[in-house]
């Protein structure tokens, strides 16, 4: 019989491999089974600082039960618009499920993505088909490839054993903050791929969406685009699954063009901040951060009439150029598995209102992301540099000139120029509230030397494609908006349980 253990406390100092040991001898048995099932680090003492165990044991061998997913015997023709987590675990479940997905991807496979990327990173030209938003894995491919979500769905179990199935680290099942890293994500995303087309499913590359044809009001056929060759075709469908990610302006454009009812959302704008990985690990963990991984943080900030917070925070990582039309910067942050970079970096945002940019057009907040990222790529010197500025001469409202003991991570190089020329006023007003305050919870925020960067305009889509209880739009049958892009999930967790949703729905319709 399986029974769970929680609280078990556990040495830093010791590796996880003695744990089984340890769990033996406290309760002086020996176990057969034994599984972790969560994981955390407990420091709110610096000076006792240790790991926090829940475990699942039996004195005799358990099975897991191998799940089974109910298939139909039909053949429909389902595209799933858009390669990132939303559209990739809808295509996995529709292929348990019995279906045979098409996946439509304006960008790249994941292979040549990462080399047009780093050529863009070394100075070279800017894809925008193809580039840190566009492309298989979606913007999470290049990110920390955090998988920990504040949503409490059902389907996030799911979401984490589909990843370690792909290839993920098994410690992500039970980790409190898992984390995959850019270098793993790239393995993960070529095993999904094999598997969906050794499954019978299909990828088109290179295909952008450029229109919908429609027949008493459902959804009969995409009009696609080859944007290598330019060659357009029309595709029959069935359904299709609009997981386009929260960066495909011009597909949105298309849609509201196209009947297709969307509402403006409100949403964020702001920089990454960057400081010492070690200044942080002490911060948080005293001199026990050199036993620890890199150390994170998450912080809110209500000193100013408008909400900052700390978003996608990339302990050990880089700050990445992420543009993806030309004239205009926008930055992410990075990290690898391991984490070991020299810096640390996060978002900082401010939330924006739609009063901010015209609450009554669909599509000024599009505009109001654009004007920011433009004015960011004339303070870099127009050529995808970033703008940056010091902490302490952001707070005291002067130029900075030099670095100080922190250099900046970005790869396309930077220029100093002043945040109070990039960013609206009233996000500068609210940054300058926030920093101090954050600083009163976490030492070191507000060092004169910590690096902002410019400009993190791509939190999350500023429109929603509605939809109904049935998943699909509320103007068109047929068309099942999901993810991030139709504005139903935030993050890589999020966006994949919506996927899978999505295909639950799908298989309901479908279905004998």
């Amino acid at each position: 019989m399986i029974r769970r253990i929680d609280n078990i406390k556990f040495p830093i100092t010791l590796p996880e491999s003695q744990l089984k040991a340890a769990v033996e001898k406290k309760f002086r048995s020996r176990f057969r089974y034994f599984r972790i099932l969560k994981k955390s680090l407990d420091a709110r003492d610096k000076r006792n600082i240790f790991w926090l165990y829940s475990v699942a044991v039996s004195e005799r061998e358990e099975r897991a039960e191998e799940r089974t997913f109910a298939r139909i015997s039909s053949s429909p023709a389902v595209a799933v618009i858009g390669g990132g987590p939303a559209g990739l675990f809808c295509a996995i479940r529709l292929i348990e499920h019995g279906f045979k997905p098409i996946i439509i991807e304006r960008g790249e496979c994941v292979e040549e993505r990462r080399a047009t990327i780093l050529n863009f990173f070394g100075g070279g030209k800017l894809n925008t088909q193809s580039n840190v938003q566009f492309g298989e894995g979606g913007a999470g491919a290049f990110s920390d490839g955090k998988l920990n979500t504040r949503t409490k769905d059902s389907l996030n179990a799911d979401v984490l054993d589909l990843f370690v199935r792909f290839g993920a680290p098994e410690d992500i099942a039970y980790l409190n903050k898992p984390h995959v890293g850019s270098d793993i994500l790239f393995v993960v995303l070529q095993n999904i791929r094999k598997y969906i087309t050794r499954n019978g499913g299909t990828y088109l590359f290179n295909t952008r969406l450029d229109g919908i044809e429609s027949e008493g009001g459902a959804l009969k056929a995409l009009v696609l685009t080859d944007v290598k060759e330019g060659g357009r075709r029309t595709l029959p469908v069935d359904a299709a699954v609009l997981a386009i990610g929260h960066s495909a302006r011009d597909t949105f454009e298309m849609l509201s063009a196209s009947g297709i009812y969307m509402e403006a959302r409100d949403f964020a704008v702001g920089v990454r901040i960057e400081h010492s990985a070690a200044d942080i690990g002490f911060a948080q963990y005293g001199e026990s951060y050199k036993l620890l991984p890199a150390a994170d943080y998450q912080l809110v900030s209500h000193a100013h009439e408008r909400t900052v917070f700390t978003f996608c925070m990339c302990p050990g990582g880089v700050v990445i150029p992420a543009a993806s039309e030309e004239g205009g910067v926008v930055v992410n942050g990075m990290s690898l598995h391991a984490r070991d970079g020299r810096n640390s970096n996060s978002a900082l945002m401010v939330q924006m209102r739609r009063s901010d940019f015209g609450a009554d057009d669909l599509f000024a907040g599009v505009r109001f992301q654009r004007e920011i990222e433009r004015r960011a790529y004339l303070c870099g010197g127009s050529d995808y540099r970033a703008p940056v500025q010091l902490v302490g001469d952001f707070l005291r409202g002067r130029n900075s000139s030099a670095f100080g003991q922190l250099t900046p991570t970005y790869a396309s190089g930077t220029a100093f120029a002043p945040m109070d020329e990039v960013l609206p006023e009233v996000a500068c007003q609210a940054l300058r509230a926030a920093i101090p305050d954050m600083a009163k919870r976490l030492k070191g925020f507000d060092c004169a030397d910590a690096i902002l960067t410019a400009v993190e305009t791509r939190f999350s889509s500023p429109v929603r494609i509605v939809r109904g209880q049935d998943m699909q739009s509320v103007s068109l049958k047929n068309l099942y908006p999901c993810g991030e892009g139709s504005g139903y999930s935030g993050g890589i967790t999020s966006s994949a349980a919506d996927g899978l949703k999505v295909a639950g729905a799908l298989y309901e319709r479908f279905c004998d």
